[in-house]
């Protein structure tokens, strides 16, 4: 006689925070990036348990040029261990590589109300906007939500514009907790300090969809070509300036030494100066911020296949706790047969293999 399936086994909280997130290869990282999201990746790396991702999957409603797709992958891989993620310490991975997420991901659509994507920000815009949108784009916070919950994550850190996403995820676990035990850990946002507030060279919040950019990775002499183009008011040299209201100092104080930054600020309450004076100190100061990261990353460029050994360790770890989280869930809502499930033969993602 067949054997009655196992209710799931609750999931353990972790005693130290187990830190999830993700970030799209739509292009190169800027300072927005860097400021807003990459530093607390590794500033939350020594806290306790962490996994970063590459979103491709995400990416691609709106990169649609394969070539472009895999470059864009492999800089992101670069630039993030460059700029200070230790792949010894954190799981870095790339998002396709661990399918059992698209799996989960149907599980979670099955307890979605349309009502819900409906009120989501990303695709509420574009048909505001009467853009179009893809399905892609609307269900985009449901494979969100199977990001998060397929690692039992407790905290993701995100900026005030993807707290809702949290919220949908929140929504989710929770309806299918309901419905079938406790099978997912409920994560809770942690709002990234000062990720909304990293000015573009317009003085808008720095966006590639707004062409406002500063990369990281930016050879310094054209960088430096473009912040000499930076935006400011036409007040007197001689006018006294409050260094809080004004954008060009806003983006000094992220790379400069405290000391610096507060002579700078005691300039800019003297008058008497010109604002091509802080775009060349905010030049040599990115330089000068960057150079380390900057150097690390030409060493992991001549080392390509480091890179992938990276990768494919990390989504071999990802995916061995993706497939935990997914068999619980397979068992829960009556698709496992017998005690452990249906058999289904996994192995090292496709297309990346770690080499000696």
């Amino acid at each position: 006689m067949p054997t009655e399936p196992r209710p799931p086994t609750p999931p353990q909280t972790p005693a130290a925070p187990r830190v999830l997130s993700g970030i799209q290869p739509t292009g190169r990282f800027h300072w927005g990036n860097y400021f807003g999201a990459i530093r607390q990746y590794i500033d939350l790396q020594a806290t306790g348990e962490a996994y970063y991702f590459i979103a491709d999957l995400h990416a691609l409603t709106t990169v649609r040029e394969p070539d472009r797709l895999r470059a864009l992958v492999h800089d992101a891989a670069v630039d993030l261990v460059a700029l200070g993620l230790d792949p010894e310490r954190a799981t870095l991975f790339v998002q396709s590589d661990v399918p059992e997420v698209t799996e989960l991901t149907w599980l979670l659509m099955t307890v979605t109300p349309m009502g819900l994507l409906e009120r989501c920000h990303a695709y509420k815009d574009k048909k505001t906007r009467g853009l179009p949108a893809d399905a892609g784009l609307f269900t985009y916070p449901v494979l969100m939500s199977a990001d998060i919950l397929a690692y039992d994550a407790t905290v993701v850190p995100v900026g005030e514009d993807q707290v809702q996403h949290i919220e949908v995820c929140r929504d989710l676990a929770g309806t299918f907790n309901h419905l079938y035990g406790e099978v997912f850990t409920l994560p809770k946002p942690r709002l990234v300090e000062g990720g909304g507030r990293v000015p573009g060279t317009d003085g808008q919040k720095m966006s590639k969809s707004y062409d406002n950019t500063l990369d990281v990775f930016e050879d310094p002499a054209a960088q430096k070509k473009k912040i000499m183009r930076i935006t400011t008011d036409s007040r007197p040299m001689e006018e006294p300036k409050n260094p809080d209201d004004d954008h060009l100092f806003a983006l000094y104080s992220l790379m400069a030494p405290e000391a610096d930054r507060l002579k700078m600020a005691d300039l800019y309450r003297r008058g008497g100066f010109g604002y091509g004076e802080v775009k060349k100190a905010l030049a040599e100061a990115a330089a000068q911020f960057f150079a380390e990261a900057r150097a690390r990353r030409a060493a992991l460029e001549a080392d390509p296949e480091r890179i992938e050994a990276i990768l494919a360790t990390g989504a071999e770890r990802a995916q061995a706790k993706a497939r935990a989280v997914l068999d619980r869930a397979r068992r829960a809502c009556g698709l496992a047969r017998g005690q452990t499930g249906k058999p289904i033969v996994t192995g090292k993602p496709a297309g990346r293999e770690t080499r000696a």
